[in-house]
């Protein structure tokens, strides 16, 4: 059972990075790494990244994995670095007050479910790019840090602080103005909503508080 507090502490014990979190980094460098080769990259946008459904037949298609597998691939060091140090922020102390088994459960339920989204958005957008990038996983541990940290502050640009719970708030509020206005076409906004949305039924279930109930309940 955790204890009922609003700001992060952290642990006495020095764990830069819990296994989870470490995993994700290498797995995600690596296959940016594999990316930097032209050949290995065409290869692995076309059978990883993720597809609409119901494209022509000259274009790659869908197919099943790739839910899970468009989170592992990037359009650049720049998209890989900035999920990556989200994700070593906001990740590591999730992943040491849950356990890496329900945080590794939690990160992939985030990254399916943005999928999910993203998928349904270009589909019936009749749209025909792929999707990249562990953004949708990375929003749903945003979400899980502001609702475990709410009062922890966060320094945007390392300079000007603001409680956790008001950032999620606010990234979201911004991802939904900028999905629904079109604006910095090119980015996934519904799968990152996707990602916070699955994100959050995920944790209200483990808290006891949808009409299904899991067998052990989740407290902080």
């Amino acid at each position: 059972m955790y204890r009922d507090y609003d700001y992060y502490q952290p642990p006495t014990q020095f764990a830069v990075f819990p296994p989870v979190v470490k995993n994700l980094l290498i797995l995600n460098g690596l296959v940016f790494l594999a990316q930097l080769v032209p050949t290995t990259d065409r290869l692995l946008i076309e059978w990883f990244a993720l597809w609409p459904l119901g494209l022509p037949d000259f274009y790659p298609g869908f197919w099943p994995w790739q839910l899970i597998t468009y989170s592992f691939l990037h359009g650049g060091f720049a998209h890989l670095f900035f999920n990556m140090f989200a994700l070593w922020m906001f990740g590591v102390p999730i992943e040491r007050a849950w356990g890496s088994r329900r945080f590794g459960v939690y990160y992939f339920v985030c990254v399916v479910g943005a999928g999910l989204t993203q998928l349904l958005v270009v589909t019936l957008s009749g749209a025909v790019y792929p999707t990249v990038g562990a953004s949708g996983g990375v929003f749903g541990i945003l979400l899980a840090f502001g609702m475990m940290f709410p009062n922890t502050p966060i320094y945007l640009y390392f300079l000007f602080p603001i409680k956790a719970k008001w950032l999620v708030i606010g990234y979201g509020l911004l991802e939904l103005w900028a999905g629904v206005t079109g604006t910095q076409s090119g980015v996934a906004h519904f799968a990152h909503l996707g990602g916070m949305l699955f994100g959050f039924l995920l944790i209200q279930y483990w808290r006891g508080r949808l009409p299904w109930r899991p067998s052990r309940r989740l407290y902080w």
